[in-house]
């Protein structure tokens, strides 16, 4: 055989020989299956545990009181009833117009009219509490309905009159529908 020929020849046994790995037993394979389904299984406990049991700031552990954390999650609406014939239910001209009216008209925002500004009152007010109510209740100009509030006629028709008599007007605070046909009937006996 030349030396070309035996070269060939050793290549082929070469080829033809067994592969090798490195798992040899079956008792090899046995181990390496389990610690490739043991191993992730364990990695994963242990990212778990560190992530669940570390340190948490949160509610409750930052030094927020009890009120705090129950301001944090109550409901994001409430229902409010009012009986709109009870007139303690309801609110003054002074209170519906420091919880929605003073966010424009004690500023002048929006080119709302200043609380107290007569000559800026002064035009507004020709057009009589029935003209007042009725842009307050459908809105005008940037002013949105109710000026966006949640007060019922009476409520705002309160607001009304509070801001106008602030500016200089004297209109007379109206009364629930109940009330005024109660004053209405005791004035006519």
């Amino acid at each position: 055989m030349s030396d070309a020929q035996h070269s060939k020849h050793q290549d082929h046994a070469a080829h033809d020989a067994p592969h090798e790995g490195p798992i040899k037993t079956p008792k090899q394979l046995i181990v390496t299956i389990v610690a490739s389904f043991v191993v992730p299984v364990v990695v994963i406990i242990m990212l778990t545990n560190f992530v669940a049991f570390g340190t948490k700031s949160g509610a409750g552990s930052d030094g927020m009181s009890a009120e705090a954390v129950a301001r944090r999650i109550r409901p994001v609406g409430s229902v409010e009833v009012k009986d709109v014939n009870d007139p303690a239910a309801l609110k003054n001209g002074d209170q519906v117009f420091q919880a929605q009216c003073a966010s424009c008209h004690a500023t002048g925002a929006l080119n709302a009219p200043k609380l107290a500004d007569a000559a800026a009152w002064g035009p507004r007010l020709k057009a009589g509490y029935a003209g007042l109510l009725q842009a307050a209740l459908k809105g005008k100009g940037s002013m949105p309905p109710q000026g966006g509030g949640e007060f019922n006629d009476v409520e705002i028709g309160r607001a009304v009159v509070y801001m106008a008599n602030q500016s200089g007007a004297s209109l007379a605070e109206p009364q629930p529908p109940a009330a005024a046909a109660s004053v209405a009937a005791g004035a006519s006996k």
